[in-house]
């Protein structure tokens, strides 16, 4: 170790786990001992080291963490052979393959459908359940602490759908009374005269690394006179910040009608904008270059200059567009790409949507835990052990990796499902007499061969965004009310995002009020590669997430915040407690996008959509997942949940009608 990494705390006694490849358990590992897997040419790798027995505490990594998706690759490279499974004699009303917020919204549906006495198993990876809405649960200085290891919001919940809002209500969620228990939270950063900063990083800039305050809610909108004074920029960016933001503005697409305008727009990026058409600065487009991020994991070279336009971005004043209409998008789960209605913000709980997780396992198995309203949720404990016993109506088996899902028969006319999976060593087959996949499309064509062909290329379409989500503890925040921003954008850094958690309390859990207090820091890492069509720059994303070794990783998560942070008291080793690295290789959900895909598809919701085509239902097997409406946001995958259901239920309502099997 160096003489660095020990300035960094990398010899501090945190929790941690230390990877090859970023990898834990090996697939050679899960297949020893396991008499119904062959695997070949697979090697070592080194061995888990988490002593927690919960699963929200452990740190190091986690998100798709090791043991959860080995065996799935293998069997995707055609290195894993699936042999006889044990027979468990286990039958189910219902399989759902994936635990996250559709397969357990799901679970939910079908038990209010068909009645309390249904069977029905939840198969998941991971070792706990919520899919992406996972939840990371640290104790520093005797203090219980909450972030997001996932899906952060409740987004723009005015435009939730009819199942959406159904189930919001089923499981006693009242986000009014959220927020006015948090009334006083809402304004505590900027009581401390705290607002959005940002970093202009040395190897960028020259010079030193320069950390501003940019004021209260700076995201692409106009930098304040003397901030912009003390912005590394040169003398043209500074102009041309000018001339983007002056009133009035020129048309810069002179000579087009305004649906040329638009259709323009919609074929080019938010880059080939600013810098061809408006002629600005490189250093201004870096300013711009992480628009879209935060929905479609690729920045301002991959989004269209449209959805610049709707979201609000400059440049777009003097081009006679119109109006935003006020709903645009709002049939889209998420309102994906609208610009946000007065008042209608999105809601955040203190560990993102595990809170809506956890609120269906409360209901779902009510043996786990003795939380039952949304402000118990903060603080109630899951006794992982109840989730799979006997004789209860759902059982949530974790650590249980789907390898291959077959109709018993002809699918035109089978009764049952045969669902193989792997956990602890050994192959097991449960069948159901249902089957919903709700797990992620792109992984389907190979856990069901039997599908057809062009079914495959439909759920193979839609690439997911990869992305990190990093939750740092520390014993107190004082630099960031000295620095007067209570986050930071840094565009060419490490994390791109850096920040801490949102003010909100949950009952009994209540937000740090104090900088002297300990608080878990929320930093964002999108793996994305500028300059690449968007699948392929997901892709390569995914394949170097999954070769960053953890103890790569820690070193430069602490070296991005002792920079930032250095110069107003931050010691890294001093003042972490512990690193969660939430990494998802499969992060959100593939969204059309007009410079890549069809126009069509981004703004109608017509039939030739891949996701439409690959949610249909296969004999006795339905798809749930936000894949099926592609969209990221956590009210697709509840819709996409209903509508599996929904189909289930007509199969068992109507058994004479012809199942779709081809």
């Amino acid at each position: 170790m160096t003489n660095d990494d020990r300035q960094l705390g990398m010899d501090r006694a945190i929790s941690r786990r230390d990877f090859i490849n970023g990898v834990a358990v090996g697939t050679s590992a899960l297949a020893a001992g396991m008499p119904g897997l062959a695997m070949a040419g697979t090697p070592m790798m080194a061995a888990q080291n988490d002593a927690s027995p919960y699963p929200p505490t452990r740190t190091g990594l986690r998100g798709s963490h090791a043991g959860a998706f080995e065996a799935a690759h293998a069997l995707r490279d055609g290195t894993l052979k699936l042999a006889d499974a044990t027979d468990s004699g286990e039958t189910y009303d219902l399989v759902i393959v994936g635990g996250g917020l559709s397969g357990l919204s799901a679970a939910h549906f079908f038990h209010k459908r068909v009645g309390p006495g249904a069977k029905v198993l939840v198969l998941d990876n991971h070792d706990d359940f919520g899919g992406h809405a996972k939840r990371n649960e640290f104790t520093v200085n005797g203090r219980k602490l909450l972030c997001n290891g996932g899906t952060l919001n409740i987004e723009s919940p005015s435009r939730y759908d009819q199942w959406s809002r159904t189930l919001l209500d089923d499981l006693g969620v009242d986000l009014a009374r959220y927020e006015r228990d948090n009334t006083v939270n809402a304004g505590l950063y900027k009581s401390l005269g705290m607002g959005h900063g940002m970093v202009f990083d040395a190897e960028t800039f020259g010079g030193k690394d320069v950390v501003l305050a940019m004021g209260g809610g700076w995201r692409g909108g106009k930098i304040e006179p003397e901030t912009l004074a003390k912005a590394p920029l040169n003398a043209k960016a500074r102009a041309d910040l000018a001339r983007l933001f002056a009133d009035p503005q020129p048309d810069y697409l002179p000579g087009l009608d305004q649906s040329a305008k638009k259709d323009w727009l919609a074929r080019h990026s938010y880059q080939q904008f600013l810098m061809e058409k408006v002629g600005v600065d490189p250093q201004v487009y870096w300013l711009f270059q992480d628009i879209g991020k935060a929905s479609f994991c690729v920045g301002g070279d991959a989004v269209p200059a449209l959805f610049a336009w709707v979201q609000g971005y400059p440049g777009f004043s003097g081009m006679a567009l119109g109006e935003v209409p006020a709903d645009l998008f709002a049939d889209l789960p998420g309102g994906q790409h609208g610009r946000q209605r007065e008042g209608d913000k999105s809601i955040h709980f203190p560990d993102g949507n595990a809170t809506l997780a956890r609120l269906l396992v409360s209901k779902l198995v009510p043996e786990a835990t003795a939380g039952r309203t949304q402000e118990d949720m903060g603080t109630a404990m899951i006794d992982y052990s109840a989730l799979d016993r006997p004789g209860t109506p759902t059982r949530i088996r974790l650590s249980s990796v789907v390898l291959n899902v077959a109709h018993r028969g002809d699918p035109a006319n089978a009764g049952e499902v045969a669902v193989h999976y792997a956990k602890d060593g050994k192959l097991v087959e449960v069948r159901g007499k249902a089957v919903i996949m709700a797990c992620w499309n792109m992984m389907i064509p190979y856990l069901m061969p039997e599908l057809p062909q062009p079914q495959k290329e439909a759920l193979a379409y839609g690439v997911k965004g990869p992305m990190v989500y990093t939750s740092v503890a520390v014993t107190n925040w004082r630099p960031f009310v000295k620095l007067g921003a209570a986050n930071f954008h840094c565009p060419t850094m490490y994390h791109q995002e850096v920040g801490l958690t949102e003010a909100v309390s949950l009952g009994d859990l209540k937000h740090p009020q104090t900088p002297d207090e300990p608080i878990v820091l929320h930093l964002v890492k999108y793996m994305n590669k500028p300059g690449l069509p968007r699948r392929d720059q997901h892709r390569i994303g995914r394949a170097e997430l999954l070769e960053i070794t953890f103890s790569d990783f820690e070193r430069e998560t602490r070296r991005q915040l002792q920079r930032m942070l250095g110069g107003a008291g931050f010691d890294a080793a001093r003042d972490i407690a512990a690193i969660t690295m939430n990494r998802w290789p499969h992060g959100y959900s593939y969204t059309y996008n007009s410079i890549y895909d069809p126009v069509e598809w981004v703004y109608s919701e017509c039939p030739e959509r891949p996701c439409v085509i690959g949610r249909q239902p296969f004999g006795l097997v339905s798809i749930a997942n936000s894949d099926a409406a592609a969209s990221p946001h956590t009210d697709a995958a509840i819709k996409e949940a209903h509508r599996a259901v929904q189909e289930v239920v007509e199969r068992r309502t109507y058994p004479f009608v012809p199942r779709r099997t081809g």
